[in-house]
This record gives structure tokens, sequence and C-alpha cells, in this order.
């Protein structure tokens, strides 16, 4: 039987090529995962402080369009809004003006329901009494 199909001598790759090619090519692939995950984490802290800003604007606006001048006091409240659990914790504080309060509203995630919130979002404002 003849065979046609005979590597001649010094013909294909060494195995320190093999391996060099291997080791390029899982660099390559370990910087594409980091980048990917960096993404996501990025994409979802983007979404968690959107969702959160828009959670404490609602809240400010609730107390705007209340018909009472808010008294001095401090709440919290858990929320589901999207697809997680939110804690709104609102402090209303005094100010040298009587008729104005300041209002402090930070927005916490649940990571799961068993762990503690963790802080997303911030907002300050102030309120004036109604003429």
């Amino acid at each position: 039987m003849n065979c046609k199909y005979v590597l001649a001598p010094g013909k294909g790759f060494t195995l320190i090529e093999v391996l060099v090619a291997l080791l390029v090519f899982s660099l390559i692939a370990s910087a594409a995962s980091q980048v990917g995950s960096q993404y996501i984490n990025s994409y979802q802290t983007v979404r968690d402080k959107t969702l959160a800003a828009w959670i404490a604007e609602n809240r400010m606006n609730e107390l705007r369009l209340a018909e009472t001048f808010p008294t001095l006091s401090e709440t919290s409240r858990d929320l589901d809004y999207g697809t997680d659990r939110w804690l709104i914790a609102t402090a209303v504080k005094g100010t040298p003006e009587p008729s104005i309060r300041r209002i402090d509203i930070t927005v916490s995630r649940y990571a799961d329901l068993a762990g503690e919130p963790r802080p997303v979002h911030t907002l300050s404002g102030f309120i004036g009494a109604p003429p």
C-alpha cells in the first residue's frame, strides 16, 4: 500500500510554537472576559443609580405635593420597584427659617432578602410651607 500523504521532515509546528500560540490565545481570552465582566458590572451600577434616582425623586415629589407641611421626622419604608427591593429613608429636618424644611432621602438596594441594604443614591431638597 502506497501512502500519498506523508509529511516531509521539518514541516509543521514544533511543540514550542504550539505552546506560544496557546499562551497568546489564553491572554486574549482572559482580557476579553475581564472587559465583559467590567461591562456587566458598570451596566448594573448605572441601572441601580438610575432606578434609585427615580425613586428618590418620586418620594420628594410626594412630599412636595402633600397637602400638609411635613413635620420633623425620620421614616423609612420598603418598596418593590423594578426587579429589586429598595429601602427609602426620609429625614425631614428643620432649618433656621421655620417655614422651610430640609428633606434628605436615601435610597438603598437590598442585595438579597436576608442581607442589609446598600445605599445607592441620596437626594436633598427643601420644601416651603404653603402660603
